[in-house]
């Protein structure tokens, strides 16, 4: 994989994190945050759509890797929903 083609991941990576966490109810992650939750979004989106045989498409093709964007952004957002109900709350001063 070339260096614009990692780049180019951790841009899609982060769009889908993003949308993922805003789903979820959660604001104002940085980036650094949003690739990890793009990237995590994948992993878990992948594993349910693997099994429960739904279609992985569609999917953003780099090289022999394929990085599902439905299944990265509903695995974000199932993440983030969980460790919502995890973390304690914040308390607004």
């Amino acid at each position: 994989m070339t260096l614009l083609g990692l780049l180019f991941l951790l841009f899609i990576a982060s769009i889908a994190g993003s949308l993922g966490a805003h789903i979820a109810g959660r604001r104002g992650l940085g980036c650094l945050a949003s690739i990890a939750l793009g990237f995590i979004g994948a992993m878990i989106g992948t594993f349910m759509a693997r099994e429960l045989d739904l279609p992985l498409d569609p999917y953003i093709r780099f090289g022999s890797h394929n990085f599902p964007i439905i299944w990265s952004i509903l695995g974000a957002a199932l993440f983030v929903a969980f460790l919502n109900l995890v973390s304690p709350r914040r308390t607004e001063k």
